[in-house]
């Protein structure tokens, strides 16, 4: 019997954020971002549990923080890379029929709609990604010889978010492929599943631009303001 299964990646240390403490444990309108998003999570109904994947030093935070979340079944510690976390919370769930939503800890905007979306989008794809067009002009440029090199059509980029939703048997092949690559990098779940299983169709679920992700400062003033227009 499958189920729908959210993975919390929430083992990043937050360096581009300026502070000692992880981004994630960081306070938004009174609650750490964290609980943010285990909250939505949890009062889905369609997902089944939640396991979050977190850093050695904050497991005990971790814990405290959502033990009055009666879905978070499994607290996880996470790896170095983000994949590495992603791995360790696949590893953890062997049911090859259950969808795995993998999910950046620091979007905390995310909505049940969104959430809904990607669950209905696995009943026809075996891995599907939340993105938004993209609204500004890209252009392409080599980082060691900063100049315009190209200028990319808009009309076909999109910028991705998460969650990111798969059946457990194709994210689960895609990252033991990839373990067998010595040049592997990876920055999200879906990349993995194009790289490594190229015959595998990834559905792309229009998500929303409130959905953003704590990296800056700023991003913390915006957020406070989005969760103030939806009060």
């Amino acid at each position: 019997m499958s189920r729908n299964i959210a993975i919390l990646l929430a083992a990043g240390s937050g360096k581009r954020m300026g502070s000692n403490t992880p981004k994630q444990f960081l306070l938004l309108d009174s609650k750490t971002i964290l609980e943010h998003t285990v909250g939505t999570f949890n009062s889905h109904p369609q997902i089944d549990e939640i396991a979050i994947v977190t850093p050695q030093e904050f497991l005990q935070q971790t814990e405290l923080l959502t033990r009055a979340y009666k879905k978070v079944r499994k607290i996880l510690i996470g790896g170095k890379e983000r994949s590495d976390s992603s791995m360790v919370a696949i590893a953890n769930y062997p049911n090859d029929d259950d969808n795995l939503l993998i999910h950046d800890a620091v979007r905390p905007l995310v909505t049940a709609q969104t959430i809904t979306a990607c669950i209905e989008q696995l009943r026809t794809f075996q891995a599907v990604e939340v993105a938004i067009p993209t609204i500004d002009t890209i252009v392409q440029a080599d980082p060691s010889q900063p100049f315009v090199q190209a200028v990319l059509d808009r009309t076909q980029l999109w910028n991705v978010q998460t969650p990111q939703g798969f059946r457990r048997k194709i994210i689960h092949q895609a990252y033991r492929l990839a373990q067998a690559d010595p040049d592997f990098r990876a920055t999200d779940d879906a990349g993995v599943v194009l790289r490594y299983c190229p015959e595998v169709p990834i559905g792309i679920v229009e998500g929303e631009r409130t959905n953003i992700k704590i990296t800056h400062p700023m991003d913390l003033v915006l957020a406070e303001q989005i969760l103030a227009s939806r009060k």
